[in-house]
């Protein structure tokens, strides 16, 4: 469940456009001094997406911005944000300042994570070719065809499941300046079918030259994705590996320590886990020494008793 929007993006604070009904005051923000979110209620919307970001155009330099949130769009349980996207690329040539984007900033009170209905999102990435940030939140009915994109830098889909389709796409496109990439793979129930063999291309991170923080977490396969990621040779260029929010249990933490070296790392990010006080012992041990900061927080799981069957379930699903 995710129940707060996002503190920054592109290094700005977000700054909420007022919604339909309400006064647009005198003195607005400077253009590019905030991440402008522009959202309609997400029930019984007197506006749609389109026509509140027609006001925000009349009040706003858009050529100045830098950062755009997209909210939520009318009914997102039931209709994609196709008409947002096609409004954004309707204005490409009026946003030369736009670095960062996110479709989809979207609470649990106004839909749920899986319940979003999201589309075909590489024509944005095509429309904005100075874009450095890029953030989708929602899986249902995501598509993210293979795309080239020399200026991206940071790459997140936030899902509860992630289908083979979009992970196959984001693994076969090519980002030769993208640092981070953050992968909420989520579980079957709600659609996050990929398997391995869909992540291969990222692990071998030839595709992704200046990648330094990796993120493939909130999946239910956490284990079978710690003993691949134990021998990828992307890890050895890594200064961040999060594998948080899954259903990481000992079997998954003994393959990352019987695997390469770890100690190069900066962080690495186990949160909401199934390990043993003794596990979490031993990653302590082989890896605060070389001064790897651990999060290691299972507060949110229970502890994996061998002796007894324990439900595992990832951070964010429904």
């Amino acid at each position: 469940m995710i129940t707060n929007h996002h503190e920054q993006h592109f290094g700005l604070p977000p700054f909420d456009f007022p919604r339909h009904g309400a006064e647009i005051p005198a003195e607005l923000p400077d253009p590019a001094s905030v991440a402008w979110r522009i959202v309609v209620d997400s029930y019984d919307s007197e506006e749609s997406w389109p026509e509140a970001f027609a006001r925000f155009r009349g009040a706003v330099d858009i050529g100045r911005v830098r950062a755009l949130v997209v909210g939520s769009w009318s009914d997102p349980y039931e209709n994609g944000p196709q008409d947002v996207i096609e409004t954004l690329c309707s204005v490409r040539e009026e946003m030369p300042e736009l670095r960062s984007l996110f479709l989809g900033d979207i609470s649990s009170e106004e839909c749920e994570i899986s319940w979003i209905i999201q589309g075909s999102v590489a024509p944005l990435l095509e429309a904005f070719p100075r874009l450095t940030e890029f953030i989708v939140r929602g899986g249902t009915s995501l598509d993210f065809a293979p795309v080239r994109h020399e200026s991206l830098r940071k790459l997140v889909i936030e899902s509860g499941g992630l289908p083979r389709e979009v992970v196959r796409g984001v693994a076969e496109s090519d980002f030769p300046s993208l640092e981070c990439l953050d992968l909420w793979l989520g579980t079957a129930e709600y659609g996050g079918d990929a398997e391995l063999s869909h992540l291969a291309p990222i692990l071998a991170g030839t595709r992704l030259p200046a990648l330094w923080a990796l993120s493939l977490r909130n999946s239910q396969i956490q284990d079978e994705i710690a003993a691949a990621t134990a021998m990828a040779p992307v890890v050895a260029r890594l200064k961040v590996l999060d594998m948080s929010m899954g259903t990481l249990g000992n079997e998954g933490a003994a393959a990352l320590l019987s695997g390469q070296p770890l100690t190069h790392l900066k962080v690495l990010d186990l949160n909401h886990n199934y390990l043993s006080e003794e596990m979490r012992d031993r990653l302590r041990k082989a890896l605060e020494p070389a001064g790897v900061e651990l999060d290691l927080d299972g507060d949110d799981a229970e502890e994996d008793d061998e002796d007894d069957e324990v439900w595992r379930y990832v951070a964010v699903s429904e």
